[in-house]
């Protein structure tokens, strides 16, 4: 099969499997573009979906649809694909946020086929400084990922208190690490500070109207709202009411929903991850988001149980406070709680032909 027979159902296939991924408050903020002349998926934000309050530079924004991208990369792994990426490849376009281009021609259909290409890929997160991942192979290391696609989920309940071993830890790490971006697993006395600062994002978002605006936006409360609903947080997402515990797990329902709502106990000492970048640019975003989403699937793969917490990340103020100041962790681009128990109910996603346009 050559680069150029890549049909219209295999195109939307794989952008299936690229939407799967998670974004703030399941705005699901991205488009997509197949070029089929030049044989190349372009990944593209969308401003419509974006959040002024909670994200208004848009870097949570940035770390979904790379989160989005990241999916896409190991689709075309699984399928057997040499790609190659870069991030932001016009600068008159800051909306293009990246072109993965096909190279080589699927051998097979269950990536496990000899392959063309070196093999390295664009796994290795290293950049030639114009936005180019080096390797176009096929990135055989990601498609090991592709079964755990559809069984990642945000899980908003309870995790138990048992201990991640130190050597999924190292993997999740090496994981970032291959993305160009840094994970660390804080200690007890940073862990509480974390918890100080979303608890502390928490009294703000309660006290500020345009916050609370801007969740109900994207909640689905009652069950029709949650049936029909292609994008959001729908009520069956929401989890248990918090009854004690430390772990940072925002509220959907805020104080709507507090009457016959489950209640639980969640884990007092949550295991945490945070995922930072030296720098903070768009280019170091997208970075982040892949990593993300490869450390989610690989703690998925992993069994473990995930959730992402943005909340003190949202307010500036807060947000320089997360990071650990004796680590080379300019900037902390998003929190992890990892851990095991229920993966989370899957969540609505909008329909590939609202998201794709194939020209």
């Amino acid at each position: 099969m050559s680069v150029h027979a890549l049909e219209t159902a295999a195109v939307t296939a794989l952008v299936e499997d690229a939407t799967a991924a998670p974004s703030m408050h399941n705005a699901q903020p991205w488009r997509f573009r197949f070029l089929r002349g030049e044989s190349a998926f372009q990944v593209y934000s969308d401003l419509e979906r974006a959040m002024p309050r909670a994200d208004p530079t848009t870097r949570g924004l940035h770390l979904g649809c790379a989160a989005a991208l990241f999916n896409l990369r190991v689709a075309l792994a699984h399928e057997g694909w040499a790609a190659a990426t870069e991030l932001l490849p016009d600068p008159t376009e800051p909306r293009l946020l990246a072109e993965v281009r096909l190279t080589g021609p699927a051998l097979t259909g269950n990536g496990n086929a000899n392959r063309t290409g070196n093999g390295a890929g664009i796994g290795n997160g290293i950049g030639n400084g114009d936005g180019i991942e080096i390797g176009d192979g096929v990135e055989e290391d990601l498609a090991p990922l592709y079964p755990v696609i559809r069984r990642r989920h945000t899980s908003r309940r309870p995790f138990t208190d048992e201990a991640i071993p130190q050597a999924i830890k190292d993997a999740l790490s090496a994981a970032a690490l291959l993305e160009g971006v840094r994970l660390l697993f804080p200690d007890a006395w940073h862990v509480h500070t974390l918890l100080d600062l979303v608890h502390d994002a928490e009294g703000r978002d309660a006290l500020d109207p345009a916050a609370s605006e801007e969740l109900q936006r994207w909640t689905r409360v009652g069950a029709e709202a949650a049936q029909a609903a292609n994008d959001g947080v729908p009520e069956y997402a929401f989890g248990p009411r918090k009854l004690y515990g430390g772990a940072p797990v925002r509220d959907f329902a805020g104080r709507d929903m507090d009457s016959g709502r489950e209640v639980a106990a969640f884990e007092n000492a949550p295991q945490l991850a945070i995922l930072g970048t030296v720098s903070d640019r768009p280019r170091d975003w997208l970075m982040a988001g892949q990593a993300m989403e490869r450390v989610l699937l690989q703690a998925t793969l992993d069994g473990l149980a995930t959730s992402l917490t943005s909340q003190a990340l949202e307010w500036p103020e807060l947000r320089w406070a997360v990071r650990d100041p004796q680590s080379a962790m300019g900037f902390v681009q998003m929190v992890l709680r990892l851990g095991y128990g229920p993966t989370g109910p899957g969540t609505p996603r909008r329909p590939v032909d609202e998201v794709l346009d194939i020209a």
